[in-house]
């Protein structure tokens, strides 16, 4: 027998074998109880030849987690993490290392789905209300929501909602203030074009005086660190009936007035400055505060107040939250998402240092920048702003080059403007010596005095005039004020998070929202000094790690999707929508074809499809789908042959959000391009293509790409996420750059759809190593296997559930849709009773009514084991024995376990039990749970009352303790 080899030891498909659930020989087993003879003939009968790919992709084999590992530190290391001055709208900060471990680190907040049940999202549901709580106290707003992708998509965002709201100027002209962060207005410019907003940057109050506008934007304090009374200008512009959205920093808010205090309509800005890294660029938490007046227009998630079914308070995400599947093409937001970790973590950060502590780090920042300031003028150096609260410019001229060659050399970025001006933004990690450092930059000499010396000489706050000293209190609710000691915040994080389920609890079967695993080796970069200490815009020569990584990344997206090139700047698979589009209408712009406007979207597509589509300026054509839930190809034709002229594209999801492999996906491609238009492919279900099929090589234009879905980003509550576009040759060069970092390769007059020119940079590694850790092969056994998965539960549940649509030999894809209408019909019993219930058996509830009303559709991923999936199954059929019991008169029609369910520890643990079925049913249905038991905190959520009673704000803690007792 020969001996194994050194290479034969070292086993490189450990993380293969790590990442998929089932093993090897239960694959088999699960094929031949679907009746195949193995996975492969499963995948053959399932996937249409005609899109199955001839060429695998060019990957690396799997490599272990170590070398993967190692060779992300060695990338890491390439990037130079120097002080950055450059502010802009990112500054360096101190995460507390309790809230780094405990939340960013810890898979019970990352791995955590958007809290669409929200009895098992009371948790991060409380933890987002602190944060509107948060904003709203710090912007004088009376309305907050949960957080927005970026500060650059909240101005945009505050532009359309003024203009929807404004009913006493109809005018199509926005004013934006020139000293607004430059992408920002770059942003914003995007937005208006296709919406046919005019929008004029320069002087607001020249531009206000000689213009009718519905709307204008104001930096506050300005990009160039100016400090000014924007209070005359507003009432100014309300007298013209123009409305004002203010852009805020909200570390300069702990000292000045705030926005609402001024008279300001909405208030944008980023909470990143409360302990989140910069990360080259994000995840970060942008805010948006607005009047209560314009709670009903409002984008993104609004976090609610309501009453469960006992009448006991309970959070919820309220109805307008997800309005864009409501309203679909009338949309007035494709925002879906927001991005809730980081919310979350700015809110702890807030309670941690509590309203006390922020306003001594903010008092500290603006005290360092007056020193900084008077020991400048000492060197004959004004700067160009008298008043300020951290940020300072200073006209250099001709030593402009002289001055950041020192700093470089000192391993210092300073912001370099144009005309020989130098911008200095200071934070929460500048201190004395780093001031000192600065004179002898900016000065040449050695001999500088001390900071600790010219401190005598400040009094108050020396850049803030008196009328713009903040006078009110702020975050004066107890949770902002009982949580500084570092035991109280552990226990405090550590009870929310035993609310929730996350995947570090049970299994998320969501259609449609890839759940999968989330790995600690691939996560662990993301908090690495040298890519989460970056500002994103650093010079070019200190990210070249992070421009080799992304390199690579591309390389392995365009293998897995047979795209020609990658944009990595949509920071959401709603962002990717809108950028894959733009891109589309300016490649028939460029051809002259002005006129292709409209787009063809299936009747079945996810509610973000029609809203991208109205945004990026569209008109929206629908195609019907057939019986089987394919998009009928007749209509499709029809359609197409009608709008020859006119047509820009097509969106479709494929696999179909119906969980089917489509086989007219190819002829539906040759059809609307012989009709002049593009195939937009929504990326949402390539989780059960990567490996076996490319659609850049059945005939798709472009594609966004869940990198939060199939290449294991973590959902952390709703965000964060990304959603890089893939694209044909003919696309590429309409990809978006940005202003103040141009992407290489690309016009700089092109549209920019994320504040920061590659998204949430600091997450991609996780794709990265994703990727590195699977190999081409692993990639390919990971897409059957999900499909193996959701044709395993389709099977299981067949004899008890309709499963709705299937493919033509009876197949689902990588998800399966369970008809519960025809039970509702005959029991009563609906598809939340069904989704309640699941909560008793400790499970997150599938996908409910979408894309079917009446409907619960379920996508396990292949990251669930052979027991998982048996355990949901289970719980499934004996939730079925349930409903036959109520159907046959066994259980109450009214008051049984379904209609009551979730039940809580205090249902059962109560002196009195009214029931007519028993605590032991209502608790432990199934003899697995006595193990291990989850409680839901809350009962079923009452949503109707939540809407009509919207409050968004923290209650009063007594309200906590009546609940309580």
């Amino acid at each position: 027998m020969s001996r194994p080899s050194l290479f034969d030891l070292e086993n490189h498909a450990d993380f293969v074998q790590r990442h998929i659930g089932p093993t090897a020989e239960q694959q088999q087993e699960m094929a031949r109880v679907l009746g195949y003879d193995s996975l492969d003939a499963l995948i053959d009968d399932t996937v249409p030849a005609a899109i199955r790919r001839q060429v695998p992709m060019d990957l690396p084999p799997p490599r272990t987690e170590q070398s993967v590992i190692d060779h992300l530190r060695s990338l890491a290391r390439q990037n130079v993490v120097n002080k950055s001055y450059i502010g802009t709208g990112y500054h360096d900060t101190y995460t507390p290392p309790v809230i780094q471990r405990n939340v960013l680190e810890n898979p019970g907040w990352y791995t955590a789905y958007t809290p669409y049940q929200p009895e098992i999202s009371q948790g991060r549901l409380e933890a987002l209300l602190s944060f509107q709580q948060m904003i709203m106290d710090l912007t004088g707003m009376d309305l907050a929501n949960a957080s927005m992708l970026d500060e650059g998509t909240a101005a945009a965002e505050a532009m359309t909602l003024l203009q929807r709201v404004n009913k006493k100027n109809r005018s199509r002209l926005f004013i934006v203030a020139e000293d607004c962060h430059p992408q920002t207005i770059a942003v914003v410019k995007t937005r208006a074009a296709v919406l046919d907003i005019e929008v004029l940057v320069g002087d607001p109050e020249q531009l206000l005086a000689t213009n009718e506008a519905f709307g204008m934007l104001l930096q506050y304090p300005g990009t160039h660190g100016h400090l000014r009374d924007v209070s005359p200008l507003i009432e100014q512009a309300h007298e013209a009936k123009t409305l004002v959205t203010v852009a805020a920093d909200i570390m300069a808010l702990l000292l000045v007035k705030s926005p609402g205090d001024l008279g300001a309509d909405v208030v944008v800005g980023n909470s990143q400055r409360f302990g989140v890294p910069m990360g080259f660029g994000g995840p970060h938490a942008a805010y948006f505060a607005t009047r209560e007046a314009y709670k009903r227009s409002t984008p993104g998630r609004i976090i609610g107040v309501s009453i469960d079914r006992r009448g006991n308070q309970a959070l919820r995400m309220a109805m307008q939250t997800r309005e864009q599947h409501i309203r679909r093409e009338k949309a007035t937001s494709n925002i879906c998402t927001a991005q809730a970790l980081l919310a979350i973590m700015a809110t702890f950060y807030a309670m941690y240092h509590g309203p006390q502590g922020l306003r001594r780090i903010a008092e500290r920042i603006h005290r360092l920048t007056a020193i900084f300031a008077h020991g400048m003028a000492a060197l004959d150096m004004d700067p160009g702003n008298a008043q300020f609260f951290d940020t300072l410019t200073f006209d250099v001229g001709d030593e402009q080059q002289a001055i950041v060659d020192r700093a470089l050399a000192s391993g210092v970025n300073l912001r370099i403007l144009e005309n020989g001006r130098l911008g200095v933004a200071l934070d929460e990690t500048t201190c004395a010596q780093d001031v000192e450092a600065l004179w002898r930059i900016f000065s040449g000499k050695d001999d500088v005095p001390a900071a600790a010396a010219l401190d005598a000489n400040i009094d108050g706050y020396p850049g803030i005039p008196e009328a713009l000293q903040r006078e009110t209190d702020y975050l004066q609710h107890p949770l902002f004020n009982d949580y500084h000691s570092e035991t109280e915040m552990l226990r405090y994080m550590r009870y929310l998070e035993d609310k929730d389920i996350a995947l570090n609890r049970a299994m998320i079967p969501l259609g449609s929202c890839t759940m999968k695993l989330n790995a600690t080796t691939e996560m662990l970069p993301v908090t690495w000094p040298e890519f989460a200490g970056l500002h994103p815009f650093a010079p070019a020569d200190q990210t070249r790690g992070y421009q080799a990584m992304l390199e690579e990344l591309d390389h392995m997206l365009l293998e897995a999707t047979g795209y020609d090139a990658i944009s990595m700047q949509p920071n959401a698979g709603s962002q990717g929508e809108y950028a894959g589009l733009l891109a589309i209408m300016r490649y028939h712009q460029s051809r002259g074809d002005h006129q292709r406007k409209v787009c063809l979207i299936p009747s079945s597509a996810h509610g973000t499809n029609p809203a991208s589509a109205a945004l990026a300026g569209m008109k929206v054509v629908i195609v019907e789908c057939d019986e089987r839930g394919n998009v009928d190809m007749d209509d499709l034709k029809l359609k197409a042959e009608r709008h020859t002229e006119d047509l820009a594209a097509i969106m479709v999801t494929y696999p179909s959000t119906h969980g089917v492999f489509e086989e007219s996906i190819i002829e539906l491609c040759e059809v609307v391009h012989q009709h002049g238009g593009q195939v937009y492919v929504d990326g949402a279900n390539l989780n059960a293509l990567v490996g076996i099929a490319a659609p850049g090589k059945f005939g798709a234009d472009v594609s966004h790409l869940n990198l939060h879905k199939t290449f294991c980003i973590p959902h952390g509550g709703g965000g964060p996420g990304m959603g890089p576009i893939g694209v044909g040759a003919h696309l590429q060069p309409f990809l978006p750059t940005n202003p103040v970092s141009p992407v290489p390769g690309l016009d700089t007059a092109n549209d920019v759809v994320s504040a920061a020119p590659y998204g949430s940079a600091s997450i991609l590694p996780i794709s990265w190593a994703y990727i590195a850790l699977m190999g081409g092969e692993g990639l390919v056994e990971a897409t059957k296997v999900a499909i193996l998965n959701a044709n395993y539960i389709a099977h299981r549940l067949q004899d008890h559930y309709p499963i709705l649509y299937t493919g033509t030999t009876g197949n689902v894809a990588h998800e399966c849709i369970v008809d519960i209408r025809p039970l509702k019909e005959a029991s009563g019993v609906t598809e939340e009773d069904i989704a309640k219930r699941l909560i008793d058996y400790g499970f997150h509830a599938p996908t409910m009514s979408f894309p079917v009303a009446g409907t619960l559709m379920v996508e396990p991923t292949e990251s669930e084991s052979l027991f998982e999936l048996d355990r949901f199954c289970d719980a499934l059929i004996a939730i079925r024995q349930e409903i036959d019991a109520v159907q046959a008169g066994r259980l109450d029609a009214a008051d049984n376990p379904l209609a009551n369910a979730p039940h809580t520890l205090a249902d059962v643990a109560a002196s009195d039990w009214d029931h007519p079925y028993s605590r032991e049913l209502a608790a432990y249905p199934v003899e697995s749970l006595r193990r291990y038991k989850y409680w839901a905190p809350v009962n079923r959520v009452d949503n109707v009352y939540g809407d009509r009673n919207l409050f968004c704000a923290c209650p009063a803690i007594d309200a906590y303790r009546e609940t309580a007792d």
